[in-house]
């Protein structure tokens, strides 16, 4: 027996009709090249994006199409989100951080026919163009007159496109398992893998993103996502907001601007904001230098990499601000894990709260976890046991596009192996201890990198460190700390070595430490432990 609903589909284009009819005149404010504060409202954005969608037809663009999209956190690249996926397209936002050759083959791999690209990324496009095969237009996001010359062929100017057409739409219907949006790894072993979105995952991922136990969201906030959005739909944030009627802030190209960013803040009042851990401590050490202020921002969300305890504990003691870490993957949406306190914890202190925030967060609904042993045996939420991280969901991804079943990432049971390695606690936090691959093995016993380098990033000379295990004659592995310090700070091994002897135990303590002038990065802007290991490949400790 069935129940008696109504089977509507879960569509992304029924956002945009309800903020349409209930938040009209909700702002929505860019930096963009040609603008510093490009503002307007939800019904002028849906207007564009029913004109866009009508231009995709023009284009000649069909159902099921990949629309590229190589564009920064802006107003038209939010159009380009809503007026491609509510037609039955995929939104495949492109990473301009993936290098040239990975660039090269996701764009083919994914077999866009149109690609849309900010001016500022125009250079990267017109180096490759030779190599792209199935691309038959681009639309550079600009008006006529900021139209950049390039040599780019078949090229058209996405203001004088839109404008060509009426901004009468109907939303098509169809099936809400119906793909909308793509986007590939940063293929750090091998070349990116695609993750492919549908308008059920991703509807059901905003609604999650919204609870009060994640982020909260209300019409009254006014929210400012750093993290970009080529990069896991920006953590979810274009569709959250407009389905809770939030003001929209974008920082354009100068995501990683502290400038910028705080000037946003103070002059459109964010309330919330989110991003990696590098952004926020450019922004920390910006508001030190200048005594400015972001008086306004209650909530900061944080992820991408760990934590650090330094970061916390500036946000909360110079700005009152509550840092809300989280834990997710390109695979899971990305949303799996978020900090939030739970019942019994209200006298807790300053201290025990922060122990809690270091943690990767507690379970939502929607992502179940588990960890496991090598044979694949479930161990304990204990907060001693050690496994891999497993994962499953209705958001979570089951296969890689154009991947072969056999090469599916889920085990025999239906669970997705994350990569990491983890423990949960008896309250149901959950906290990475590091990456399967990255693990380092002493003597029989596994070191946590992640541990080591949260630590070392307590001191306030160091602005960055990675951990990476190197071969001992003795122990096999052992952990060599690379650091990279603050501006004119001064520190030395001993001194970095005698700063972490009471925060590890003596087996985690690194052998050696090596200073360097910066760190390599992944795409996302993590630390790229693979490109680290090949820096020191030649490095050994001696007995």
């Amino acid at each position: 027996m069935h129940g008696m609903m109504m089977d509507t589909q879960l569509m992304i284009s029924s956002l945009l009709t309800f903020a349409d009819r209930n938040f009209p005149e909700q702002e929505i404010v860019s930096v963009t090249a040609e603008n510093p504060r490009h503002r307007y409202t939800y019904r002028e954005c849906f207007k564009r994006t029913r004109q866009l969608a009508n231009a995709l037809d023009g284009l000649g663009a069909k159902f099921g199409d990949r629309i590229g999209t190589l564009a920064w956190n802006d107003y038209r690249h939010l159009e380009l989100y809503y007026g491609v996926s509510g037609s039955g397209m995929v939104c495949h936002t492109i990473n301009p951080k993936l290098t040239p050759a990975q660039i090269i083959f996701v764009i083919n791999h994914a077999e866009d026919r149109l690609i849309f690209v900010d001016p500022l990324v125009l250079p990267l496009l017109e180096a490759i163009q030779e190599h792209l095969t199935t691309v038959e237009q681009f639309v550079i996001l600009a008006d006529k007159a900021n139209m950049p010359e390039t040599t780019l062929s078949n090229v058209l100017c996405y203001e004088e496109l839109i404008g060509e057409y009426s901004d009468e739409f109907e939303w098509p219907e169809f099936d809400e398992n119906t793909a909308s949006g793509l986007c590939y790894t940063s293929g750090t072993t091998g070349n990116p893998k695609g993750v492919m979105y549908s308008h059920r995952s991703t509807i059901l991922h905003a609604y999650a993103s919204s609870l009060p136990s994640v982020s909260g969201l209300l019409p009254t906030d006014s929210v400012l996502p750093v993290v970009p959005m080529f990069h896991v739909n920006a953590w979810g944030m274009p569709f959250g907001v407009l389905m809770c009627g939030a003001k929209m802030v974008f920082p354009g190209p100068k995501m990683g601007d502290s400038e910028t960013l705080q000037a946003l803040m103070e002059e459109e009042s964010v309330s919330l904001t989110s991003g990696v851990p590098t952004i926020w401590m450019g922004l920390l050490d910006y508001l030190d230098q200048t005594g400015k202020n972001i008086d306004s921002v209650q909530k900061v969300s944080v992820g991408g990499a760990a934590c650090p305890m330094s970061l916390i504990k500036r946000f909360r003691d110079d700005h009152n601000v509550l840092v809300k870490q989280g834990w997710g993957m390109t695979e899971t949406s990305p949303l799996g894990t978020v900090f939030g306190l739970r019942a019994g914890m209200e006298d807790y202190n300053d201290e025990q709260v922060a122990e809690v925030q270091a943690k990767q967060g507690h379970g939502i609904f929607g992502i179940e976890m588990k960890i496991t042993d090598e044979e694949n045996k479930e161990q304990p939420w204990d907060g001693e046991a050690v496994g891999r991280l497993k994962v499953r969901g209705p958001w979570v991804a089951k296969g890689y596009y154009k991947q072969e079943e056999s090469q599916s990432p889920l085990d025999e049971s239906g669970w997705l192996d994350t990569g990491d390695v983890a423990m949960i606690d008896a309250q149901g936090y959950m906290q990475i201890t590091d990456r399967t691959k990255d693990v380092i093995k002493s003597g029989g016993e596994w070191i946590s990198s992640i541990d080591i380098e949260n630590a070392a990033v307590g001191h306030t000379a160091v602005a960055e460190a990675g951990v990476i295990g190197r071969y001992h004659p003795r122990w096999t592995e052992r952990p060599l700390l690379v650091v990279v310090k603050q501006a004119g700070a001064e520190l030395d091994k001993a001194g970095m070595l005698e700063f972490l002897v009471d925060k590890l135990d003596k087996m985690s303590m690194p052998n050696d430490v090596v200073f360097v002038d910066e760190l390599p990065h992944t795409a996302t802007g993590k630390i790229s432990k693979l490109d680290l290991r090949k820096q020191f490949e030649d490095y050994e400790f001696t007995a």
